[in-house]
């Protein structure tokens, strides 16, 4: 008889039957990356598309699509715990299917939408569809031994980085086709994903390990609880915050500043994305493991949020385009912060809480990210109505300049006294 499919060890199998050593495994990660791909490949249309519907000015369209963002990243925040506990309730399979079913109409549904509330609409679908994170993750952890564990999350990562690569350069090659292009491509692959899932995926949780689903434990209020048990990292889990706040410069602004400052169009914002994507990609791979090594993590820290210091303050000087890629090639060093942070963390925070710990960090980056487009884009309208669209990359500077201080004075002192 074939092995159970929730059974870790028989998924694993030890005969070496090729990376993805269970069905489930392919089909969640392509979710992962149709879902990054599609928050990519509409941000080098968005700037025209939301003209067009708004017949507003290219500045007034920042302000909308900081709301638009902060309309997703709300979405997907309130939304995360409920999908989690829907899942630990009814299986992994319905849920991921009903988010990919969702991804596939909301494309579908902003290919044709004839107003900007149309575009609103999508993204809070987009949102809640896109909180499919948690049970993705759900599937790899029903399928896979604790040993090999880390390995397959670690595939996971590498969908969610190869996304942002490809959704941008993509996005601004269909864009020559159209701003509705990206959209209906988008929708087309989300369907087609739909169908894959539908026949193949399997339904890793048993019903003998699933509980009663209780509104009253799907909320998001309960993960930030940890943080406050988190002793000696606070200050660090203040500093994560504000670098988080600062790095969402690029999502929500550089479209809308590619085009007020550097007169881009679509395919050459869309390039200019994957570029910063691919630099990123390839700082990972080839530098962060050694840069922590040479130089501890504390260090590390502080060498990337200084060179994120000077990158924010560069774009608002700029005047040609080779420095922008210049400019891009640098940030990658930016790279360096978050894993450094999370070493650190685990460094600082008790033994018994690192688990909670890290997921108070999530709901940290989701603050960010409803909290970030907001301020920003109205910093790149407030600049950009007075002659100056470096307004959000000189207030991201500023926060990684806080950033950088609080982890100088008060973090990097703890750590050099710290038994």
């Amino acid at each position: 008889m074939a092995s159970s499919p929730t059974e870790p060890a028989a998924a694993d199998g030890g005969g070496g039957k090729g990376r993805f050593h269970h069905p489930a495994v392919p089909i969640v990660l392509a979710a992962v990356l149709i879902d990054t791909i599609g928050f990519g490949i509409v941000l080098p249309v968005l700037p025209d598309l939301i003209v067009s519907l708004g017949h507003v000015s290219m500045t007034e369209a920042t302000r909308i699509a900081g709301y638009m963002l902060v309309a997703y990243a709300g979405a997907q925040f309130f939304a995360g715990p409920v999908l989690g506990n829907l899942g630990d309730r009814f299986g992994r399979r319905p849920v991921l299917l009903f988010s990919m079913i969702a991804f596939a109409l909301d494309y579908a549904l902003m290919a044709v939408a004839p107003t900007l509330i149309w575009l609103f609409f999508g993204r809070l679908v987009a949102g809640i569809a896109g909180a499919v994170y948690g049970p993705a993750n759900a599937v790899l952890a029903d399928v896979t031994s604790q040993e090999k564990r880390g390995a397959t999350f670690g595939l996971m990562g590498a969908a969610f980085g190869l996304g942002f690569i490809l959704g941008p350069a993509v996005g601004g090659l269909l864009s020559g086709l159209g701003t509705r292009a990206p959209f209906i491509a988008a929708g087309c692959i989300a369907a087609a994903n739909a169908a894959w899932m539908y026949f193949l995926l399997p339904e890793t949780l048993p019903q003998e390990r699933r509980r009663p689903f209780r509104l009253g434990e799907a909320h998001v209020f309960g993960a930030f609880k940890p943080l406050f048990h988190a002793g000696g990292a606070t200050a660090l889990i203040f500093v994560s915050l504000i670098w988080q706040l600062a790095h969402m410069v690029y999502p929500a602004t550089w479209a809308f500043w590619a085009e007020l400052d550097r007169h881009w169009t679509a395919g050459q914002i869309g390039l200019s994305l994957a570029a910063s994507g691919l630099a990123m990609a390839i700082a990972q791979i080839f530098i962060t493991g050694r840069a922590i090594a040479r130089f501890g993590e504390a260090r590390t820290v502080v060498i990337g949020m200084g060179v994120g210091v000077l990158v924010f303050l560069g774009y608002v000087f700029v005047t040609r385009d080779w420095m922008v890629f210049a400019l891009i090639a640098f940030s990658a060093l930016t790279g360096l912060v978050f894993p450094s942070i999370n070493a650190l963390l685990s460094r600082l925070t008790d033994p018994s809480r690192q688990g909670a710990l890290m997921g108070g960090m999530s709901s940290i980056g989701s603050v960010a990210a409803i909290v970030g487009p907001l301020i920003l884009t109205q910093a790149l309208a407030f600049g950009a109505e007075r002659g100056e669209p470096g307004g959000a990359f000189l207030l991201a500077s500023a926060l990684a300049f806080l950033a950088l201080l609080i982890t100088l004075f008060l973090v990097v002192p703890r750590l050099t006294t710290r038994p």
